[in-house]
Formats: structure tokens, sequence, C-alpha cells
């Protein structure tokens, strides 16, 4: 994991914690106060940092970046293609030392039904901030709406499947699913 300051190094070894022991026993089997000791921390630290154990293995901070890029592509682009520009254009600013942190977190979400459920109300989230891009960009609500939420599902197929391919690059499996968006392959 990339070197960081005092709270980011507590955090990714939460992380680190929660995915060893929810790989090794499943999620539900697995307790915050569990956590929390292989991580070195108390549980009250943990709740400093994830409000919940879910959002452990789902957080994901990439939502206001893909967001923000949406908005800053060019007006003449049609909500799908803002969409995918804006995506290429975030993945593009993103660090990717972690690429086996993140395979590992679908790995554990793909492996439990509650986490599944809750990666589902994640998605929601995330389409509802890019529908709200496309609707600062001038799209039509409801055509908003539909693009966020084809393209977060086009996304989501797209990681849980890189998740349980090792052969496969994140850049690749991200891509393909761009370019199904567009109309291309």
């Amino acid at each position: 994991m990339a070197s960081h300051g005092k709270a980011q190094r507590t955090r990714e070894r939460l992380v680190r914690a929660a995915l060893d022991l929810c790989a090794a026993e499943g999620f539900e089997n697995v307790s915050v106060g569990r956590i929390a000791e292989a991580a070195g921390v108390t549980e009250m630290t943990f709740y400093r940092n994830f409000p919940t154990k879910e959002s452990v293995l789902l957080d994901d901070p990439f939502d206001p970046v893909i967001a923000d890029a949406v908005v800053g592509q060019p007006a003449h682009l049609p909500a799908l293609a803002a969409v995918a520009a804006g995506v290429r254009s975030a993945w593009g600013a993103v660090e990717t030392a972690d690429l086996d942190v993140v395979r590992d977190r679908l790995g554990v979400v793909a492996q439990s039904p509650r986490l599944r459920g809750a990666m589902t109300q994640s998605t929601a989230a995330t389409a509802a901030s890019i529908g709200g891009a496309l609707r600062a960009r001038g799209a039509a609500a409801p055509d908003a709406e539909i693009a966020a939420a084809a393209a977060v599902a086009a996304l989501t197929a797209a990681l849980m499947a890189w998740a349980q391919d090792d052969s496969t690059a994140l850049d690749t499996a991200i891509e393909r699913a761009l370019r199904i968006l567009e109309g291309e392959r």
C-alpha cells in the first residue's frame, strides 16, 4: 500500500485486516472488534474511520472525481459519451498502486449476499452523482438518470468480472465497458 500519514495508514490497516479476515471466514462471520484487533486498533478507532462494517469494504472516494470529470466534458457530447469521457479522465488521475486491494475487496463483496446488497446501494449513490453531473451539463433529468444508471451498471459488471479474472488488467476491463456504452466493440 502507498505510504501516507498516520490516519491513512490506519485506514489501510483496517481495510487489509477486514479483507484478510473476510476472505478467510466470510464477511458475515467477522465482527468489527475482530477487524480492529487484527489491525492493532480499538473498535472506536474503527468507527472513527468507517461508519459501518460494510463501509470498510465498500468505501468509494472515486464518485466525486467522476462527477467533476463528467461536468467538465464538452457540451456537445451526448450523455453516455460525456460519462465515458469523464470516467476515462477521472481514471487517468487515480493512483493504481493498490489494485490488489480493489480486486480483493470485490472478491469479498462477490461472496457475500449482504455486501452485494450494500454495493447496490453504493452504486445507486454513484449513479445519482453521475446523474447530477449530467443534469449540471444540461441533460434532461430522465436522460441523465438513464445514462448514469447504464454507465454504473456497465462499470459494475466490468469490475466484478475483472475481480474474478487475474488475466485482465483493470484498465482493460473499464475501457471495454466504456466502449460498449459508446456502441463500439
